[in-house]
């Protein structure tokens, strides 16, 4: 197994000058492929900044982000793009379905962005509500389901196309503990069955589900138990 991310010494700085903000001070995360990662830190830890900078959605004001070997941390916004598609799927705490569309156009909008073929496309999609438990609700639209089905469905959306990384941010924190337990059980059987899960949480008892745990602090690493 390679290193699939690596950072390093990485710093993320708001406001550069007087009133300067580090929300990521000098950090160094290396993460191989097939982990199963919790990264923990409470609110204003720098935990959603070291989720964008994983996820291609934000670059480092210095430092270098190396993903599959390819340095990531000066490329342009549509090369930025181009790899989040390709590489990473994504899982909010807030689900992010279109109200009017059912759970299998939801799952298959992504896929017409990435000019995936109808039929492909549908297939692609049902393979993945399969995966999660809702072949049965494909043509359910979200105010039709609770959220934890809501949640199965954004996790359909974010596997459908297969990318070797799962970037999950809070993605139980809208969940009662049953839900959240059903939404853990899926994201263990993704990372069993060879995907990287990289899950953001500020619940220790969420974060000891995973094989290893980062913690971060004030825009620093704290503790990371895979070292």
């Amino acid at each position: 197994m390679g290193a699939l991310v690596e950072i390093r010494d990485i710093c993320k700085v708001y406001n550069p000058g007087e009133n300067e903000v580090r929300a990521l001070d000098h950090v160094d995360v290396t993460i191989d492929e097939n982990e199963f990662v919790a990264i923990i830190g409470q609110s204003g830890s720098g935990k959603s900044t070291l989720m964008n900078m994983l996820g291609c959605l934000d670059v480092p004001t210095s430092g270098t982000y190396y993903l599959h070997g390819q340095d990531v941390s000066g490329l342009s916004d549509d090369e930025l793009s181009d790899i989040r598609n390709r590489e990473i799927g994504f899982i909010f705490q807030g689900f992010n379905l279109i109200p009017n569309l059912t759970a299998l156009e939801n799952v298959e909008l992504p896929l017409i962005y990435r000019g995936v073929g109808k039929r492909e496309r549908k297939d692609l999609a049902l393979k993945a509500l399969s995966k999660v438990g809702l072949e049965h609700r494909v043509h359910h639209k979200p105010a039709e389901m609770s959220g934890g089905q809501q949640q199965r469905v954004a996790i359909a959306r974010a596997i459908a196309q297969a990318p070797p990384i799962i970037l999950a941010d809070e993605p139980t924190g809208n969940l009662d503990s049953a839900s959240s337990q059903e939404i853990m059980g899926i994201l263990k059987k993704l990372h069993q069955d060879g995907r990287t899960v990289i899950l953001i949480t500020h619940d220790n008892g969420i974060a000891h589900q995973a094989e290893r745990i980062i913690r971060i602090r004030d825009g620093r690493i704290e503790e990371d138990t895979g070292k």
